[in-house]
């Protein structure tokens, strides 16, 4: 069975390597395991409120602290 496309199907997981314990060589199973993604967790109403209240003030990941800061006091209170 040919797949054109791993995205719909899931995503491929090795298995761990072969290792030695003790003197002695440990194998798993050979091949790959086909695996699907997990679904998202729904978001409740506190993680909604304040994704919301990010995106109206701007904030992002990667901003400076002082924009930060600036967003935090001045436009944060006001969406709560």
């Amino acid at each position: 069975m040919i797949i054109s496309s791993y995205k719909q199907v899931g995503y491929l997981k090795r298995r761990p390597a072969s290792h030695k314990l003790e003197g002695i060589t440990t194998t798993q199973h050979p091949g790959m395991v086909i695996s699907s993604y997990p679904k998202p967790y729904p978001m409740n109403a506190p993680q909604k409120k304040v994704r919301d209240a990010a995106r109206a003030c701007n904030i992002k990941k990667g901003m400076s602290r002082s924009s930060l800061v600036d967003a935090m006091i001045n436009c944060i209170p006001g969406k709560f």
